[in-house]
């Protein structure tokens, strides 16, 4: 009897602690459609279709046009973009966003914002899993060509630049018909 009851008792903590952990689960990475600068993200459409919608991305939009990349973010992929908000591009130097979104430095833009594009769909759970399998941290080859440095700490993952900037995904697992973004709060530079 009293093993029935152990046994009982053990099924029930286990179930109350797997709800306690789903329930402390970010959201965006259950959320069907998450919203992300107050627009709803949808699965179904791409990397630029809900980017445009986003009213903390319409730094990071303009400088996609600017730099002639709505048609390659807008094809099958797949991607995962690391996509800074329009206050990540507020804290860069003042003139900087302006400077490089002029005609004369779209070759310099270009290589700032694929290096916040990696081929593949990566979740948090894989880069997660990828910064596990590599002691802490793993690198990922960009499109721009150069790596980035994935780290996992608890819950959380950071993105490191070849300049030794960290961003923290803020949203993770935006999940689109070509890839996944996941929000930053820093912008990456090469």
């Amino acid at each position: 009897m009293f093993r029935i009851r152990s046994s009982v008792t053990k099924s029930l903590t286990l179930g109350a602690a797997l709800a306690l952990s789903l329930a402390a689960a970010p959201t965006a990475a259950l959320a069907k459609n998450p919203m992300v600068g107050g627009a709803p993200m949808y699965a179904s459409k791409t990397i630029v279709e809900n980017a445009v919608n986003s009213k903390d991305h319409t730094t990071l939009v303009a400088a996609v046009k600017a730099a002639g990349l709505v048609d390659t973010l807008s094809g099958p992929g797949p991607f995962t973009v690391f996509a800074p908000t329009d206050a990540a591009f507020a804290k860069l130097p003042p003139g900087t966003v302006d400077t490089l979104v002029q005609p004369q430095n779209k070759a310099t833009l270009t290589g700032i914002l694929t290096y916040h594009v990696v081929p593949g769909t990566y979740t948090a759970k894989d880069l997660m899993a990828l910064a596990k399998r590599g002691g802490g941290e793993a690198s990922l080859k960009t499109v721009q060509g150069e790596p980035l440095t994935v780290q996992a700490r608890g819950k959380k993952v950071f993105v490191t630049d070849a300049k030794g900037n960290t961003a923290t995904v803020t949203i993770a697992n935006v999940m689109q018909s070509n890839g996944v973004i996941h929000v930053i709060n820093g912008v990456l530079q090469p």
